[in-house]
């Protein structure tokens, strides 16, 4: 395969298979080298063609909690309150700038997923 970029759904497929075939190349290799050249046109294909959205701060919060098995209990030191805990959860009030430091910095968490904008909850 001509390096180029991948322009197609074959040439990505066909890209991946080579991939795959290259894995365990020797580090400083010609192969390691074209391997490394594949995996950029193979990210930039997927970036293109296959985009993940960003992340949701409160469904990303409600990940963290689950993945770490936190409780609600446990982010009151970074948002406040139980009530106030609820709110954020429940997209009744928008994490502030400082609960975004705070959980950022107590659970060790990217603060731009934190701070993008997401849909509250419409008061009845």
């Amino acid at each position: 395969m001509e390096l180029r970029p991948i322009r197609s759904k074959r040439e990505y497929q066909a890209a991946l298979k080579e991939i795959e075939a290259l894995w365990n190349a020797p580090d400083g290799s010609p192969k390691a080298d074209r391997l490394e050249v594949l995996a950029l046109l193979v990210e930039a294909y997927e970036r293109k063609h296959y985009p993940i959205a960003e992340p949701d701060p409160i469904a990303f919060l409600h990940h963290v909690m689950e993945a770490r098995d936190l409780t609600r209990k446990d982010l009151e030191p970074y948002i406040g309150s139980r009530a106030r805990v609820a709110e954020v959860l429940n997209r009744v009030r928008p994490l502030s700038l400082d609960m975004i430091r705070r959980v950022a910095e107590g659970l060790d968490q990217p603060a731009d997923v934190l701070i993008r904008d997401y849909e509250l909850r419409r008061a009845a």
